[in-house]
């Protein structure tokens, strides 16, 4: 009974000198906030008005306006949040509280490190009442419901890290050296369409590269295709989170590409002949060889994705990130517009590709507008936020002008357009789509924009 009685009595992680010895440091020198607002949270702070004072001076700091006792103090009054505080008075005792300014970032970490405790202690406590509950979800939803809020403890911001120059050379010398004695070698994961790894030289570590198209062109189908030839051809990990189809269609969309076996009647069951068994057992061992990984959860977020791919990135390797799609990925907050919500969610992919040095392909949607107006796509065609086009790498387009044709006027060839290339050229390639196993080929002459390898190593020269 006197341990229960103990452990009712134990007060939560926090650090209250520390607290105050952030906010003291940021109204007694301007630039402390910079160094602190990439670490902690209004949510950070235990104390309740010290989470309100920070609220307010990072309110100031976003206008650029200064942030002392007596611009605090005045925002404060506006809100109508200095009583709340403990008014001036509190505001003085917690600047001369500061043993020393310079000091800021340490004391934010102290800050930052209980609030990481105190989530881990809730998240416990959450995982703790759902598994006494013995409601009647099945276990594997109450085990995703405990893996979700344990990895949803991700709110401590890894310290920035700096590179000199000079400690950077001799890694790029090394590399430079490698592609010069093996030319022709991608620098990136290669795709497995020849054409489109020749413009792209494959897809690159912490590049965003953006699939888009209207509905029902073929970009889930062409995004599989790269899934599955870099991991079944080339070895690389994959994780693929789809949004809008379940595991078991994308599996059997890539049984149908990998086994060349009619994708209807796949799903279906009218497979007949030996030959089509075969090659589907074939298929199904090299698959399931693969190092591929799909979540399907719809609504997913960014920072379940991102728990998702660290855990996978730490323990299996991971190569290659794909999402399909990113206009149904959801937010940590609700904006009043869609611009809004893709704007944070194309950064924070972005910001994903840079953390964990692996190529990001995510799928998007394109406006109706290039349906009304007619031919071929534009960067301004991108569905609901210019922010997409601004933080990728490599825009990529599908293009079909047999698309709406009747089924004996369609040829089937698909133009792939990179309209955005950040280190790199633009240009075409052309693949051809087989619907009947839904899967892309490559051309045995493409045109690749008219692109010889003379004309990219022209254009790579102008970078």
């Amino acid at each position: 009974m006197a341990k229960t009685r103990k452990n009712e009595l134990r007060i939560p992680p926090q650090h209250i000198d520390s607290e105050k010895a952030v906010l003291g440091s940021i109204m007694l020198r301007k630039d402390a906030i910079q160094e602190v607002e990439d670490i902690l949270t209004p949510d950070s702070f235990y104390v309740e008005k010290h989470k309100i004072i920070f609220r307010a001076m990072l309110d100031l700091a976003i206008k650029n306006e200064p942030i002392d006792m007596l611009s605090l103090s005045t925002k404060l009054s506006e809100q109508k949040l200095l009583d709340a505080i403990g008014g001036n008075q509190y505001l003085a005792e917690i600047v001369n509280i500061v043993p020393s300014s310079t000091n800021v970032k340490h004391y934010a970490e102290i800050v930052q490190k209980k609030f990481t405790l105190r989530s881990l202690i809730e998240a416990s406590d959450y995982v703790s009442e759902l598994a006494f509950e013995e409601s009647d979800d099945r276990l594997d939803d109450i085990l995703d419901m405990a893996e979700k809020r344990m990895f949803s403890v991700v709110s401590s911001p890894k310290n920035q890290k700096f590179t000199t120059l000079k400690n950077a050379l001799p890694e790029a010398y090394e590399r430079l050296e490698k592609l010069h004695e093996n030319k022709g070698m991608l620098r990136g994961i290669p795709t497995g369409f020849r054409d489109l790894d020749t413009i792209l030289s494959g897809l690159q570590n912490s590049d965003l590269i953006i699939l888009a198209a209207r509905p029902s062109v073929g970009k889930t189908t062409l995004a599989l295709d790269i899934a599955r030839m870099s991991a079944t051809i080339h070895e690389k990990a994959v994780v693929i989170f789809s949004l809008e189809m379940s595991s078991q269609q994308l599996v059997d969309r890539m049984l149908a590409a990998e086994s060349r076996v009619n994708a209807w009647n796949l799903r279906t069951g009218r497979l007949s002949a030996d030959k089509e068994f075969s090659q589907l057992r074939d298929s199904l061992d090299k698959l399931s060889r693969a190092k591929i990984y799909i979540d399907d959860q719809p609504g997913n977020s960014i920072v379940r994705m991102k728990a998702i791919s660290r855990r996978l990135k730490a323990e299996k390797g991971l190569d290659l990130i794909v999402v399909d799609y990113l206009q149904l990925m959801t937010t940590s907050k609700n904006y009043d517009s869609m611009v809004n919500q893709v704007t944070e969610i194309s950064r924070s992919l972005k910001s994903l590709a840079k953390e964990l040095d692996v190529p990001v392909l995510a799928l998007s949607q394109l406006s109706r507008a290039v349906e009304s107006r007619g031919g071929k796509p534009r960067l301004s065609d991108l569905r609901d936020s210019g922010s997409i086009e601004q933080d990728a790498d490599v825009v990529m387009f599908i293009h079909r002008e047999d698309r709406g044709k009747d089924e004996s006027e369609k040829t089937n060839i698909a133009e792939i357009l990179i309209e955005k290339h950040r280190n790199g050229p633009t240009g075409k390639i052309e693949l051809y789509f087989d619907a009947k196993t839904t899967t892309f080929l490559s051309l045995e002459k493409s045109s690749v924009s008219e692109f010889s390898a003379s004309k990219i190593a022209d254009q790579l020269d102008e970078f």
